[in-house]
């Protein structure tokens, strides 16, 4: 549903949110967010574009949000980077449905719509003002804590093996 890029603008944002006034360089955001530093300015330069966080130069510089976390919606950041796409029309290009939808696809575009709705009725503040166990997550990365081998952020990092725990049978899994 969300992409990867609309996932990694997520986490900038609420760490950037946690202390609104303090910019972040690239590389303290990625290390915390655990997205690789060099996807993550990509991602950082469409925030900006959108006006959601600003660019700080300067030997202190760096990215902070500019505006308020009470107003801003998980909507908006997937928006400004990569947003949720709705079935206008037949995505498999059949000339008989026209512009109508055939049901699964009509099910599945209203599906987007319900997603789409929470994220817009879910704001920044919200997000950091919920109660929870923060230990569950990976994101931010907790102090003193370190990852299972071959993850980043909770995700697999691409070319690394599960460890055996990971594995369906608990053993170690062989490449073909």
């Amino acid at each position: 549903m969300v992409s990867i890029a609309a996932e990694y603008a997520l986490r900038a944002v609420v760490l950037l949110s946690r202390e609104p006034g303090r910019p972040w360089t690239t590389q303290r955001v990625a290390e915390a967010t655990g997205v690789p530093a060099s996807y993550l300015s990509k991602v950082l330069q469409a925030l900006v574009r959108a006006e959601i966080i600003q660019s700080v130069r300067g030997m202190y510089g760096g990215y902070k949000v500019s505006v308020s976390v009470t107003e801003l919606t998980a909507l908006d950041i997937i928006n400004a980077v990569d947003p949720i796409r709705r079935f206008r029309c037949c995505p498999l290009g059949l000339s008989e449905h026209g512009v109508r939808l055939c049901p699964l696809h009509r099910r599945v575009d209203e599906a987007i719509a319900l997603t789409e709705k929470a994220f817009a009725e879910t704001t920044v503040g919200e997000l950091l003002a919920e109660p929870g166990d923060s230990s569950e997550c990976r994101f931010p990365a907790a102090a003193g804590r370190s990852r299972p081998a071959g993850e980043r952020g909770g995700l697999p990092v691409p070319g690394t093996r599960p460890p055996a725990s990971q594995t369906r049978s608990g053993r170690k899994s062989r490449r073909l």
